[in-house]
């Protein structure tokens, strides 16, 4: 016969449309829930709304980079597993690769890694080509690390990299003895850095512009040929949480350090664990030379890959559960629950997953300097809520990808929404009859720029029913390769 049914399961459930084929799942069939299986001949609609959808959060690219790296410089032999497999892991292990480390992918996100001993080598006339392509990370971190090793390298990578400064690290990277010759603009890749090894002794390393710039100094410091003080300078630290990632990757490859704060005129260690935030001229690192451990490694779940997944739990039309996400991460975009609790979401936490249900928001003021990678999220989420939300302390965003702070407003502007730029962030004016006037798209061209995080961001509009019209979606393959798979899970 013929019945009735509405189904429960999630979009890609096994009932579906069926011409003489067998499907098989649980429906409701008279009011009640019921394993059905067999050849159907009749149409099977999906009813998805306010079933909660779970996915599986990606493998995260700062851990993923240092994990990699610290198994490359090590002595012997590494296994590092759910490595995020993406354009800038790629670009990571190609230059670590000619640098002369061993890499071979063994499976799904797991590598085995013969390590350089804690010398990176280069070309001795020619340099050897390091081509980061368009991940910051790669660049700032091994730059730092490669003018710990030994010869010629030449840094460079697409144009936009060109544009993105790194004055700040080579200039600290001088003071130990490394030298550099840029190709265009003083302070700015492409250069040819010429190494011998670091200098011990002592260094300062600002970062007004990039935590990175201390990162990359820290890895490298183990590799010195005598014990480095590291010195926080400049005028502002951001994005601390990155450094946090740091420390636990150099902990977890049996590197020794001490960190220690100045109070009271007087230097005194602590535990870099309860260092929530730093200030230029008030925290310094003690390094000693020491060989990185080879061992068994994997890489945790990313709060910043997993942000626009919660961001669709709190404004989509059903609750959204991300497994693989660890409670007590150091990763810094983890505040984005702090975000939308005070926005208002209602969210259920466990050991290792996070469930964020559809809430009425309101709009807030957030200093973004620990969590700039979460600002485009932050933007879209704002615009469906009620009320102005003024992100700031974010000024460094102009120099990322693309301008994280002028393209969300340009993007949020084709769907009607009103943002005010702002020297170091912007202010969104919500407005909670957004997502009803999103259930078509048609007719708007949305553009990336280049930047993954705008991408997966803008995705955030679908949520209503709209499909995307946008220029590049792959630039997803950046940080989150799958994403569009799994957003496929998510959007109605």
């Amino acid at each position: 016969g013929v019945f009735a049914i509405t189904i429960t399961l999630g979009a890609e459930a096994a009932l579906r449309r069926a011409s003489d084929g067998v499907a098989s799942g649980q429906a409701l069939i008279g009011g009640r829930e019921r394993s059905v299986r067999g050849p159907f001949c009749f149409f099977i609609r999906s009813k998805r709304v306010g079933m909660m959808i779970t996915v599986q959060a990606p493998a995260s690219k700062s851990v993923s980079h240092r994990m990699v790296m610290g198994a490359a410089l090590a002595q012997g032999d590494s296994v590092v597993s759910r490595v995020l497999e993406s354009k800038d892991l790629e670009r990571t292990m190609a230059i670590l690769r000619g640098a002369g480390a061993g890499i071979v992918r063994t499976g799904e996100g797991e590598y085995a890694i013969s390590g350089v001993g804690g010398q990176p080598h280069g070309g001795s006339v020619d340099p050897l080509s390091c081509d980061v392509h368009e991940s910051g990370t790669t660049c700032r971190l091994l730059t730092a690390v490669l003018a710990a090793g030994m010869g010629r390298f030449r840094v460079h990578g697409a144009p936009r990299m060109h544009e993105r400064p790194i004055g700040e690290l080579t200039a600290a990277l001088e003071t130990l003895g490394v030298s550099f010759t840029f190709e265009g603009k003083p302070g700015f890749p492409p250069f040819v850095l010429k190494t011998c090894g670091l200098d011990g002794g002592e260094v300062g390393i600002g970062m007004d512009e990039s935590s990175q710039y201390l990162s990359g100094v820290l890895l490298a410091a183990p590799l010195a040929r005598a014990p480095l003080t590291v010195n926080i300078g400049g005028s502002k630290v951001v994005s601390w949480p990155y450094v946090g990632l740091t420390l636990q990757a150099l902990e977890n490859f049996g590197v020794p350090f001490s960190v220690e704060r100045k109070e009271g005129g007087a230097w005194s260690a602590v535990d870099w664990h309860t260092l929530e935030q730093a200030e230029p001229g008030n925290v310094r690192f003690r390094m000693v030379p020491a060989m990185y451990r080879a061992g068994r490694y994997a890489v945790e779940g990313d709060w910043s890959g997993a942000s626009y997944l919660l961001a669709a739990g709190a404004i989509g039309p059903r609750p959204v559960r991300i497994e693989g996400l660890r409670a007590d991460s150091l990763q810094g975009d983890r505040v984005m629950l702090d975000i939308l609790r005070d926005m208002g979401a209602r969210i259920d936490i466990e050991p290792d997953a996070v469930t964020v249900h559809p809430s009425e928001l309101r709009g807030v003021v957030a200093d973004m300097s620990r969590c700039p990678d979460l600002v485009p999220t932050v933007a879209v989420v704002a615009a469906h809520a009620s009320g102005p939300t003024r992100l700031w302390n974010a000024a460094h965003l102009r120099i990322k990808e693309c301008d994280r702070i002028a393209v969300p407003a340009q993007e949020l502007s084709k769907v009607g929404v009103r943002c005010d730029e702002h020297d170091d962030g912007l202010t969104i004016h919500g407005d909670p009859a957004l997502a009803s006037r999103l259930h078509s798209l048609d007719g708007i061209a949305f553009s990336a720029h280049g930047d993954h995080r705008i991408a997966m961001s803008l995705a955030l509009l679908e949520l209503r029913g709209g499909r995307l019209t946008l220029d590049d979606p792959s630039c997803v393959s950046k940080s989150f390769p799958n994403f569009w798979e799994c957003w496929g899970q998510v959007r109605v």
